[in-house]
């Protein structure tokens, strides 16, 4: 019969004052990058000061104005913020502000992140930090949120949801920034969003004030095939063509209503999310193949993808 192994003793006091003073040192590095932003009744959101010529990042959905928006200071001051740009696609808004000092944090590099990891979370729901410690709970690959957004990493956050907490910064227990926390990106759970998405999503705003979406002119809806069509085709689903908007990238070329969308650049689609999600930036300007369903017939019809809000 063989004896249990031994029970580990409790870790050392010497060791957890350590601990304590390194996680009350983080704190106070990572509060010099932590802003409150006011753009809301009741509720302050927090930032994150992205560069030192007063470029602050925060959420989307804690600005429920464009005016009228401050933001609280590391050093106490609270001054006007001007709003750059939103993108409510990934839950991100970029604000500027004119004040002197301000330092943006060291970004890790999301791709090493793994569940199960320590993580601090510095806020500024009022006029000093709050910090949080928890867990990466959980860390996957690259997703869409549910309003079309790519974020690069899955990052949940193993703290609880509560005002303020958006915004903040996540670092990792080597003191380098993990992500933006986001209480609002995906229902039921607080994210970090990395700084790839960050960096993505902030150039774009700085550019063109908004993310530019591909843009085709299309309303689809999901349909089953009939038996002999899947088998003729390879596919179960379709998106057929409900409406075509008049001038449209796809009017122009020549997508008709009715016609059935099977695959577009060679890939499937069964949901109209995965069609907004193959439109991103970078295709815009670039010809992408639908290939249709039309009255029986399999087709390739090549569309020149324009941008959201533009006649192009």
């Amino acid at each position: 019969m063989t004896s249990a192994p031994p029970v580990s003793p409790a870790l050392p006091s010497d060791l957890l004052a350590q601990l304590s003073a390194r996680l009350a040192a983080l704190t106070a590095s990572a509060a010099a990058h932590v802003v409150r932003v006011e753009g809301r009744r009741h509720a302050p959101a927090s930032g994150v000061v992205w560069s030192a010529d007063g470029v602050i990042v925060t959420a989307h959905h804690a600005l429920e104005r464009d005016e009228g928006v401050t933001v609280g200071l590391p050093s106490g001051d609270e001054v006007a913020a001007e709003v750059i740009g939103r993108d409510p696609s990934t839950d991100l808004a970029a604000l500027r502000v004119r004040a002197p000092g301000l330092a943006p944090p060291d970004w890790a590099d999301a791709a090493g992140a793994a569940g199960g990891q320590l993580t601090l979370v510095v806020t500024r729901p009022g006029r000093g930090p709050r910090a949080e410690l928890g867990l990466l709970a959980r860390a996957g690959d690259a997703f869409r949120a549910p309003m079309g957004g790519r974020v690069d990493r899955y990052l949940e956050l193993g703290i609880p949801r509560h005002p303020g907490l958006s915004g903040g910064l996540v670092l990792g227990a080597d003191g380098l920034a993990l992500g933006l926390a986001a209480a609002g990106l995906v229902r039921g759970a607080a994210l970090a969003v990395p700084a790839a998405t960050l960096a993505r999503v902030v150039t774009s705003l700085l550019s063109h004030g908004e993310v530019r979406r591909g843009y085709l002119g299309l309303a689809t809806q999901p349909v089953p095939l009939p038996p002999a069509l899947r088998a003729r085709t390879g596919e179960e689903l379709a998106l057929l063509v409900a409406r075509v908007e008049p001038g449209s990238p796809a009017d122009r070329a020549g997508v008709l209503l009715g016609d059935a969308i099977l695959s577009v650049g060679g890939e499937a689609l069964q949901d109209p999310g995965e069609l907004l999600a193959l439109l991103s930036e970078d295709r815009i300007g670039q010809a992408v193949t639908l290939r249709v369903l039309r009255a029986g017939e399999v087709r390739d019809v090549a569309v020149t993808v324009g941008a959201r809000g533009r006649r192009a």
